[in-house]
C-alpha cells in the first residue's frame, strides 16, 4: 500500500518594520549609503539657504528650481547608464548642443512642425550614440578618448550649424511650453493622485508577489510609510507650485506645477523600470560589476555598452530640447559652458559611483536637486560664478570620497 505525501509549503516570515529599519542601518553602517549623503545634503543647504534667504522658499522661487535644474537632470538620467558600465561620456553636453541646434534648425530654418522637429533631435542624439558606443565597444578605443574627441568635435558642430555664432530664436508654442508653461491646477492634483495610487498599487503588487514565490516581503507599515512620505512630499510640492506666482495675477496669472515637471518623472519610471525590471537592466549591471564575468555568462557586453552610449546620447537631446525651450533660442553656448561638468556632477552626487555597477536613475534627479540648489541659493545670496563652481566641485569631491569609502566598507564587510 503505497500513501502519497503532500509537498511541504515553504513559508517565509515577513520583516517587522523595526527589523527593516535595522536592516537598513546595518546597510548603512556597512558603506551601503545609496542616496542618503544626497538627501541629507539636500535637506542641510535647503535649511541653511532659506535661514539666510527667506526668499529662497517662495513658489516663484522653487518653480525656478525645478525649470533650473531640468536640463542637467535630463543629462545626468543618461549619463547613470554609462557611469554604470564604468565609462564616462564627455561629449553629452555638446551633443545635447548639437541636438538642440538640429531642433532649431528644423523648425525656423526649413519651418518643418514641431514633432518633426523633436524627432531629427532625438534621432540625431541616436546616432550619436550608436557611433560613439560603436568606437568604445567594437574599436576598443577608450571612452574617455573617445568623448573627449567628441567634446571638441561637437562645438564645431554646434558652430557650423547655427552658422558660426547666430541666435537661431524659437517660436513654436508646443516646444515654448516644455520648460515655460504650467499645468493647470487640476491636472497638477490629478497628475498627483494618481502618481501615489500607483506607486501604492507597485509596491503592494511587489509584496504579493514575493509572499507568493516564498520570498520575504517588506512590511506592510513599511510601504504605507514609503507612500505616505510620497504623498506628503508631492503633495506640499503641488500645494505650493499651485499657488499665484505672478506679482500682478489681474495682468497674468502664473500658477500650476511646470509642464518640464512631469516629464522627469516620466522619464524616471521609464528608465527605472528598465534598469531594475528588465533583464537588459540586470545585464547592465552585471557589465559594470564585472565585464569579462559577465562575458563568461553569455551577456553581449558589447551590445550593452553601445545600447547605454545610445540611451545616454538620446537623454542628452532631450535635455537639448528643454534648453532650447528655456532658452526660446539655440546659440553655440547651448550644451556648453558648465553643462556636462553639473549633469557629471548631479549624478556622482546623488549616489551613481564612477567605478560602475552602482547608482540608479533616482541618483540623478537628486543629484540634479543638489546642484540646482546650491546654484540657486548663492545666486539668491549674490555670490559671484567662481564662488559656485568652488562651492560645486567642492560638494562633488566630497561625493566621490563618499563613494570611494563606502566601497571600501563594503568590501570589509562582506556586502561587496
Amino acid at each position: 500500500m503505497s500513501t502519497t505525501v503532500a509537498p511541504e509549503r515553504t513559508t517565509t516570515q515577513t520583516p517587522t518594520l523595526g527589523q527593516g529599519v535595522r536592516g537598513y542601518l546595518e546597510r548603512v553602517r556597512g558603506g551601503e549609503m545609496g542616496a542618503l549623503p544626497a538627501v541629507l545634503g539636500l535637506i542641510v543647504l535647503c535649511t541653511v539657504f532659506t535661514i539666510l534667504r527667506p526668499a529662497f522658499l517662495t513658489p516663484i522661487n522653487i518653480a525656478n528650481l525645478f525649470t533650473q535644474g531640468a536640463q542637467i537632470t535630463v543629462i545626468a538620467m543618461g549619463l547613470v547608464f554609462v557611469l554604470l558600465l564604468g565609462e564616462i561620456d564627455l561629449s553629452a553636453g555638446f551633443a545635447s548642443g548639437v541636438c538642440a541646434a538640429v531642433l532649431a534648425v528644423t523648425l525656423t530654418v526649413h519651418g518643418l512642425p514641431w514633432y518633426v522637429a523633436v524627432a531629427a533631435a532625438l534621432a540625431t542624439g541616436m546616432v550619436i550614440g550608436l557611433l560613439l558606443g560603436t568606437l568604445v565597444a567594437k574599436v576598443g578605443i577608450p571612452s574617455f578618448v573617445v568623448t573627449l574627441a567628441a567634446f571638441l568635435a561637437f562645438q564645431g558642430v554646434v558652430l557650423l550649424l547655427v552658422r558660426g555664432g547666430t541666435n537661431i530664436s524659437i517660436r513654436d508654442e508646443v516646444i515654448l511650453a516644455i520648460a515655460n508653461r504650467n499645468l493647470p491646477p487640476t491636472v497638477g492634483w490629478t497628475l498627483f493622485a494618481v502618481g501615489v495610487a500607483g506607486f501604492a498599487a507597485v509596491q503592494l503588487l511587489r509584496a504579493r508577489r514575493r509572499v507568493a514565490h516564498g520570498l520575504p516581503a517588506d512590511p506592510m507599515s513599511l510601504i504605507a510609510f514609503r507612500v505616505g512620505v510620497l504623498a506628503v512630499i508631492a503633495g506640499v510640492a503641488v500645494y505650493v507650485l499651485n499657488l499665484e506666482r505672478s506679482r500682478n495675477a489681474l495682468i497674468v496669472s502664473l500658477k500650476g506645477v511646470p509642464v518640464v515637471v512631469p516629464l522627469i518623472v516620466l522619464l524616471l519610471i521609464l528608465w527605472t523600470f528598465v534598469l531594475r525590471r528588465t533583464a537588459f537592466g540586470r545585464h547592465i549591471y552585471a557589465v559594470g560589476g564585472n565585464a569579462e564575468a559577465a562575458r563568461r555568462a553569455g551577456i553581449n557586453v558589447d551590445r550593452i555598452k553601445i545600447a547605454c552610449f545610445v540611451i545616454c546620447s538620446t537623454m542628452a537631446a532631450v535635455g537639448g530640447i528643454v534648453a532650447a525651450s528655456r532658452g526660446a533660442s539655440v546659440d553655440p553656448n547651448t550644451g556648453g559652458s558648465n553643462v556636462l561638468l553639473y549633469a557629471v556632477g548631479a549624478a556622482v552626487i546623488g549616489g551613481t559611483s564612477l567605478f560602475g555597477g552602482k547608482g540608479r536613475v533616482i541618483d540623478a534627479v537628486l543629484g540634479g536637486a543638489v546642484i540646482a540648489v546650491i546654484d540657486n541659493g548663492m545666486g539668491l545670496m549674490g555670490y559671484s560664478a567662481g564662488v559656485k563652481f568652488v562651492v560645486t566641485g567642492v560638494v562633488l569631491l566630497l561625493a566621490a570620497g563618499v563613494d570611494a569609502i563606502s566601497r571600501k566598507r563594503a568590501a570589509a564587510s562582506g556586502l561587496r
